[in-house]
């Protein structure tokens, strides 16, 4: 591995395997590809990490770059710590919330929607709540208050008071500074629900690459596509759902042919399939926040769906039908495993090499036998309603997002109609699959070269994004922005402008100063608002503005730097 120039490691951390390659100005030098022991998830990533860093120099690897399902898993599988939700909603609109588990408890008082207070809660709810949670055996604590963003002083004493006696403690003020309520307590829950999971999952990563002498910065990647650093990962690890398909998608991005076509993208893994979009060649955006396991929150995130079927998805006969998925019981049995799955059926057609070709294709026959059907028209039949389920899916997904405004990573498409014209696949099947979900979706399809580490590559190739946070108000006369240590004075006639203006030119720096491209428009805007807090004649202006620069492939002069 040694060569005199930096390298960036991408590791991607699946529910079926664990992908990591070491990349030297944009070339592969090493990949490792591994099953995922989820009862023993330390062994799983040191053995990764151990052998692609084998014979590397240390001190020539830049930074480490992450993505992890092990938080998406966490609430879809429904592995989450129990959490208890305090609440303070306010007069108005009694919002109802379900899925947030047994333990959800208001407390009176309130802020008006600019920030002032109107009413504390009593004296003893604290305490009582707090009582409740502990005889409840509550692990995680979310606060969260209607008004929060523009007055968070109940979280902040609700959250010291708690904080001694559970393992997490999430304030709705610091997931988003946008209003939404509803999507700010699920958000909130959520962040709660998997902090005791990524934390595990974050010392495993730490202990490991301790072990390996390694102190390269480690990030994570986003559901935008964008990268958080390990710590603010941990802080917020609701950051990390849905980091596995943004690696994937920018994986595809990297290796596929560049097109300016609406395209399909399709990522087949293990277990899933995970869909994506291109509309004129440019990703497909979820502006409000991605939905989860039931709950809309106020994580942005590139649009993705995802369905239960994957290269190991369990195949049986129930009730004399062919059922597959959405359950995987292991590696196909061509692959060590036990139970038949689409893959032993493409295995079966002389799609894929397997090195347990004879023991794949008795189980495939024994099963076929149930059915009285010859084994290679019942291999077909478990690939055609594989890839019709998949197409299905497309079909399904694209009409849900025609129905309303296209949002991409760049505009708003108002009176736009998605219409793929390809499809692109990554995954371990993907070869194989590839002229058979060309001849279902009657579309060209292409796989790329490594189009089984995909996602690893992507994870390494993805910019690390910097984000700030700043807080104008002009009553006090105080700007502040913590992640760049900027506390100073203002006047009172600083305005929204000014403040996008500043954060957009602190991302710039911020993002120089880690060598990546600080021109105009590499740096966006989040979020941003402004409300007037009228005092006597007088209105001044709460101001907030988050800002990061835009989530994408590092560029060739990035990865040198």
């Amino acid at each position: 591995l040694k060569g005199g120039k930096i390298l960036i490691i991408g590791i991607d951390m699946g529910g079926t395997n664990i992908d990591g390659v070491a990349l030297r100005e944009g070339q592969i030098i090493r990949q490792v590809k591994r099953p995922v022991d989820r009862s023993e998830n330390f062994n799983s990533i040191w053995s990764c990490i151990k052998e692609l860093f084998q014979g590397a120099d240390k001190e020539e690897i830049r930074r480490i770059q992450l993505s992890t399902t092990v938080s998406t898993n966490a609430i879809v599988e429904n592995r989450i710590s129990k959490v208890g939700v305090m609440l303070q909603r306010g007069p108005g609109l009694k919002w109802q919330f379900e899925n947030l588990g047994e333990h959800v408890a208001d407390v009176t008082g309130s802020v008006d929607h600019r920030g002032i207070p109107v009413s504390r809660e009593g004296a003893d709810e604290f305490a009582k709540i707090k009582e409740d949670f502990l005889k409840n055996s509550v692990e995680a604590v979310a606060v969260v208050g209607k008004f929060s963003t523009r007055n968070p002083d109940f979280e902040k004493r609700a959250a010291e008071y708690l904080r001694d006696d559970f393992k997490e403690i999430t304030m709705g003020h610091t997931v988003s500074g946008r209003l939404n309520f509803p999507r700010r307590v699920r958000t909130s829950y959520l962040n709660a629900a998997v902090h005791s999971t990524f934390k595990t999952f974050a010392e495993n990563i730490k202990e490991a690459l301790k072990l390996e002498e390694i102190e390269a910065p480690v990030y994570i990647l986003k559901a935008d596509g964008g990268t958080i650093d390990l710590e603010g990962a941990i802080a917020k690890p609701v950051e990390t759902i849905l980091s596995g398909p943004a690696a994937s998608l920018m994986g595809m991005i990297a290796l596929l042919k560049e097109t300016k076509t609406d395209r399909c993208l399709l990522d087949i893994g293990g277990t899933t399939t995970d869909l994506f979009f291109l509309v004129d060649g440019v990703p497909v955006f979820e502006p409000s926040g991605i939905e989860i396991g039931g709950h809309k929150t106020l994580v942005r995130a590139i649009y993705s769906t995802s369905v239960g079927l994957g290269g190991d998805s369990y195949v049986r006969i129930e009730e004399g039908k062919l059922k597959i998925g959405p359950e995987r019981k292991g590696h196909a049995v061509a692959f060590g495993g036990k139970h038949l799955t689409p893959t032993d059926a493409l295995v079966y057609l002389g799609a894929m090499e397997a090195e347990h070709k004879s023991e794949s294709a008795e189980a495939l026959e024994s099963v076929a036998k149930e059915i009285q059907m010859p084994p290679e028209e019942f291999a077909e039949l478990i690939i055609d309603k594989f890839c019709k389920a998949i197409r299905e899916t497309v079909e399904n997904t694209l009409k849900k997002i025609n129905e309303s405004p296209v949002y991409t990573i760049r505009e708003l498409l108002a009176d736009r109609t998605i219409k793929p014209q390809s499809v692109g696949v990554i995954g371990g099947p993907a070869k194989a699959l590839s002229k058979y979900l060309e001849k279902e979706l009657n579309m060209p399809v292409e796989y790329p070269l490594n189009h089984e580490i995909a996602n690893a590559i992507g994870a390494a190739l993805a910019r690390p994004t910097v984000e700030v946070n700043l807080i104008a108000d002009t009553d006090r006369e105080i700007l502040s922005i913590p992640e760049t240590g900027v506390y100073e004075r203002i006047n009172k006639y600083y305005e929204l402008e000014d403040a996008k203006e500043r954060a957009l030119s602190e991302v710039r720096l911020a993002g120089e100063a880690m060598g990546l491209s600080a021109d105009v428009s590499g740096a966006e805007i989040v979020e941003a608002s402004s409300f007037n807090m009228v005092k006597g004649y007088r209105a001044d202006k709460n101001i907030r503005v988050k800002a990061q620069n835009k989530p994408g492939l590092l560029t060739k002069r990035e990865e040198e730097r």
